[in-house]
Order: structure tokens, then C-alpha cells, then sequence
């Protein structure tokens, strides 16, 4: 059964998409830390980060630092921290999360965003896209 992340990759479930590759989705999280929080994903379904093959795993890095950079010319931030915990959803995502404090790290606190302000983040960092 298709999980949450591939049905929103095929189109089935929308999402504030930032950048698309052949192998690889990035879109912000509806549940943000912070304004700006963006999960990577690899579009082949695969559980767990470590199994990943070395060329998947190397790719989703890379993606993952290309839209952490866009991010960090995009929102106003610290930096931009990367997470990967992987608990949430059966398939590999990393968590882009642009950082102020500490406590926008801790999945505790969640910003509140309006269908608008997903849209302008979204267009701002897939602006920044190199």
C-alpha cells in the first residue's frame, strides 16, 4: 500500500511543493517547527534511511542540500537544521527545519500557517532553487 509521502509525490494528496528532481520530492510540512520546515523525500519508497542504497542515500543528501540552502536565502533564520527521525511516516524523509532556537528542533512547538502563507514560503524557497 502507498504510503502518505507517495501519494502526495503522484499527486493523489496535495502539498506546497519546493522542488521536484527525477528521484526526489520536497515539499513543506503542514506541521511545521518553524516557518519554512520542508521534508525531502525520496521518491522510491523505502522505510528506513540506512536502507537506502549508497546512491539514493548520497542523492537525497544532496537534493536535501540544495533546498536547505534556497531555505536559508528564502526565510529568515539562524540556520537551517536537518533532521531525520522517520517515526512518523514508513518512508524515508528528511526534516529541513529553519532553526532560531533550539526549541524549533524539538517537534513540540508548531507554527500555525494559513493556505497563503504555505503558498508564498513554498514559491519564495523553489525561487531560491539553484
Amino acid at each position: 500500500m502507498a504510503t502518505l509521502f507517495t501519494k502526495i509525490i503522484n499527486g493523489e494528496i496535495p502539498s506546497y511543493k519546493v522542488a521536484e528532481s527525477d528521484d526526489f520530492y520536497a515539499f513543506l510540512d503542514i506541521n511545521p517547527n518553524s516557518k519554512g520546515h520542508t521534508l525531502c523525500v525520496p521518491k522510491k519508497e523505502v522505510n528506513k534511511i540506512f536502507d537506502l542504497d549508497e546512491a539514493t542515500y548520497m542523492g537525497l543528501m544532496q537534493f536535501s542540500r540544495k533546498v536547505a540552502i534556497a531555505i536559508e536565502q528564502a526565510v529568515p533564520c539562524q540556520r537551517v537544521g536537518l533532521s531525520v527521525i522517520g517515526l512518523e511516516v514508513p518512508h524515508v524523509h528528511v526534516h529541513l527545519i529553519p532553526l532560531h532556537s533550539m526549541e524549533n528542533a524539538r517537534f513540540i512547538h508548531k507554527e500555525k500557517l494559513t493556505s497563503k502563507e504555505f503558498e508564498t514560503i513554498a514559491q519564495s524557497i523553489a525561487s531560491n532553487l539553484s
